[in-house]
């Protein structure tokens, strides 16, 4: 039986002319109404299929096209429009850089009220495609099946997928053949277990029951061809857990290192879970120019290894850093850039409130032969005060690279009160990014900013800020 259509209302003749929040299109029709739209790009005009009405704005989907803008391409994968990953494939990827430079500036200048003296040009990437090094596939019980298919007549298979979740369904996943943002080795992999899966019928997670074996799988690999594969299972059925892990490790033999996770829980984080080693290393290897970074399946890492050693270079670039300095690494995670930058000054001190981040970050300083960083444990807010000041020192240089949430307030009032002559804000968010400069604004003014594309046919974007005291 077929989903139940709601009576469409469409609006016609809507001419497509930017890119709004989270990657949607925005435009007007003839009367002036603005529209924001999936599936459009700056140039087109369109026959909207309105979801959602506001006073002042309507939200939904192309109906139909009426004309197609030069700034469209084809998409590459044959899972666009069903897949919800990578919403920009069929926008130019010059022009997908453009629209991301845009935004980092509109954020600064109309969320911040900003001034910005230098605005340096984006930059892209080389590879914009296979450039994850980390996945994490869902398996569901339930396929998402698109409405074209439906619309067939003919009997369709809701059966077990092994995928991405349809956005705005939890509980169905679009069965995937092919994804473009890992190396092929990870279609193989993920294509190997559903079949044995299907093959051996094992049960699928049932989302709504929460109850099924295969729950998600996990797989890591790194520039310097290391591979961790991660099966997280969501029944304790030891038999055919011990058949799953043996099959993978015999179909792929060469891979790093394998790992299983029973998670029972209501939903699907596992950082609070133990990881059983299976087989192989503990840890995959990766390198970002002179530094080796051993990862665990709980680390932290910039997903995009590529860009994050040109990001990384960026930082180095704009510290301009002499050899004498304390630098303060807040949210350092496993200390990716304060070991990066360990070189260029005296001393780095980096706060991660996540432990196992610091376990890995002092590792790693041992590994590189690191003596001059130190890494304390603890929330931000909590730790970064006066007192760690008064332990550690006056900081020359203080990098902060937050969650997508942004700086608490605390943090932000106690980067104005160190006086510290530069911050270098490293974002994943522009738009909390310059909600936190401008309550910095009084005491710093932005120097310049230097956005760098981590994630090529999405609308996510990662901007470095420098700011300097007045």
């Amino acid at each position: 039986m077929g989903r139940r259509r709601r009576p469409k209302k469409i609006a016609q003749n809507v001419s497509i002319t930017g890119i709004a929040d989270k990657g949607q299109a925005v435009g007007r029709d003839e009367e002036g109404m603005v529209y924001f739209v999936l599936g459009a790009v700056p140039g087109d005009v369109v026959d909207v299929w309105v979801k959602k009405k506001k006073n002042s704005f309507k939200v939904g989907v192309v109906e139909n096209y009426i004309s197609y803008s030069e700034e469209r391409v084809e998409a590459f994968c044959s899972h666009f429009g069903n897949c919800g990953g990578c919403k920009w494939q069929y926008l130019d990827y010059d022009s997908q850089l453009k629209y991301k430079e845009n935004a980092v500036i509109a954020a600064f200048e109309r969320i911040g009220h900003l001034d910005i003296k230098e605005k340096r040009k984006i930059l892209g990437c080389k590879k914009t495609q296979q450039y994850r090094n980390k996945m994490e596939y869902s398996f569901s019980n339930r396929r998402w099946v698109p409405q074209e298919e439906l619309d067939t007549g003919e009997e369709v298979n809701f059966g077990p997928a092994t995928g991405f979740h349809k956005a705005g369904a939890f509980n169905m996943v679009v069965q995937i053949e092919k994804c473009y943002l890992q190396d092929n080795l990870s279609n193989e992999i993920r294509n190997f277990v559903h079949d044995l899966a299907m093959k051996e019928d094992w049960s699928f997670y049932n989302p709504r029951e929460h109850k099924g074996l295969l729950r998600n799988l996990m797989i890591r690999n790194t520039t310097l061809g290391e591979w961790m594969v991660v099966m997280i299972f969501g029944e304790d059925e030891p038999d055919n857990i011990a058949t799953c892990m043996e099959a993978i490790t015999t179909q792929f033999p060469d891979l790093t290192s394998v790992y299983y996770v029973l998670n029972k829980k209501m939903n699907d984080s596992t950082h609070d879970l133990p990881f059983v080693p299976y087989k192989g290393e503990k840890t995959i290897v990766e390198q970002l120019g002179h530094i080796k970074y051993k990862i665990g399946p709980k680390s932290f890492f910039q997903t995009n290894t590529y860009q994050a050693n040109l990001l990384y270079d960026q930082i180095v670039e704009l510290a301009d850093l002499k050899g004498d300095e304390l630098v303060y690494d807040l949210y350092t995670g496993l200390g990716s850039i304060a070991l990066y930058i360990a070189d260029k000054c005296a001393k780095v001190v980096g706060i991660e409130e996540v432990a196992p981040a610091i376990d890995d970050a002092n590792y790693n300083k041992e590994l590189n032969d690191v003596h001059n960083a130190e890494f304390e444990v603890g929330d931000c807010k909590e730790i970064f005060t006066s007192d760690f000041v008064s332990k550690y020192g006056q900081p020359d240089l203080i990098i902060v690279d937050p969650p997508r949430a942004g700086l608490h307030k605390d943090v932000t009032a106690m980067l104005s009160n160190t006086g510290v002559d530069k911050i270098i804000y490293v974002s994943c968010n522009p738009s909390t990014q310059a909600r936190d400069i401008s309550l910095l604004h009084e005491k710093y003014e932005v120097e310049l900013i230097q956005p760098v594309d981590m994630f090529p046919h999405t609308h996510h974007i990662e901007n470095i800020a420098v700011l300097k005291k007045r």
